[in-house]
């Protein structure tokens, strides 16, 4: 099929939006568009594909059979067409400008270092000089935010879900356990703790925008209860699991930051029943949905790879 029946991208982007929206004036100031113009590009792209894409009317438009067809594509080489300008950026890039990762808490501590050595040893092993790398550690929401603001180019997250907005893929299920320091009376409990009694103590927590305490509310919250504040509320999962080491109270952490206090005996995990503490770590990034090539996107292939290794 020659190549002049295929509509400008500004003109499939417009369609899509008009899709999604469900009208061609909310269409057009999405994508920068006076409605008139908008209108006007429309039915030259109908006259240049040869079918009618939308049904209108006064509550709005909607597609055609071939409209449906044609935005399903559109969005399919939307996605690519944003990769090769994202890759090209890349080519202009100074290679020696950092790498910019914004993790939460829990994978910079536990994961995160790990896969950046990996990353270190391929470049070596290549003949290349290795990116230098800026991690910001910090809680899901601000990964989130730094995303958001261009301030990162990858990041990993462990809450329950990604807004709208972002690229994730999926790299490990993860669990949060209630832990204590070995004299605490719940060890000498021979039955779990009910999820009400855990709701009903003042926990030594993460801050509010962690995914490990978003995580643990959810759940309470599906259960119908409502934790009561926190005794404490700190910034890092090591800063809780110390306090807790030295007696300060209860904490639920992910299994990975605390694994090595447990199998040493410093800390105790206890049981609870009537809650899912299970949660999803993710990599997020914005734009296209298969990253631009780059040290960013060979960051991701290392965690995903490591992950499910």
């Amino acid at each position: 099929m020659p190549l002049d029946r295929v509509p400008d991208l500004t003109s499939l982007r417009l369609l899509v939006a008009v899709v999604e929206t469900g009208s061609i004036g909310r269409g057009a100031r999405r994508v920068g568009l006076t409605q008139q113009a908008a209108s006007e590009r429309l039915r030259a792209v109908e006259s240049q594909v040869g079918v009618a894409l939308l049904h209108r009317s006064r509550q709005g438009s909607r597609p055609t059979e071939a409209g449906t067809l044609l935005t399903g594509w559109a969005t399919r080489l939307l996605e690519v067409a944003e990769e090769v300008a994202e890759g090209i950026g890349t080519l202009r890039a100074d290679r020696t400008s950092p790498l910019r990762v914004a993790s939460s808490m829990t994978v910079a501590e536990h994961l995160v270092p790990r896969w950046l050595l990996v990353l270190r040893q391929r470049s070596e092993a290549g003949g290349a000089t290795p990116q230098p790398v800026e991690l910001l550690a910090t809680n899901s929401v601000r990964v989130l935010a730094a995303l958001a603001d261009g301030a990162a180019d990858l990041g990993f997250v462990e809450g329950p879900d990604v807004p709208r907005g972002f690229r994730s893929r999926e790299l490990l299920e993860d669990h949060l356990v209630v832990v204590v320091a070995p004299g605490h009376p719940w060890t000498r409990r021979r039955r779990p703790v009910r999820a009400a009694e855990l709701a009903a103590t003042p926990l030594v927590s993460r801050e509010q925008g962690s995914g490990t305490r978003d995580v643990l509310e959810r759940a309470l919250a599906a259960a119908g209860l409502t934790p009561v504040p926190p005794a404490v509320e700190l910034t890092t999962a090591t800063s809780v699991r110390e306090a807790v080491r030295a007696g300060t109270g209860v904490a639920v952490l992910s299994r990975l930051a605390v694994a090595d206090d447990v199998d040493a005996g410093r800390l105790r995990t206890v049981a609870v029943e009537g809650l899912d503490l299970g949660r999803t770590l993710r990599a997020v990034w914005t734009g296209a949905a298969r990253m631009a090539p780059g040290p960013a996107r060979e960051l991701l292939g290392i965690a995903a790879g490591t992950a499910h290794s």
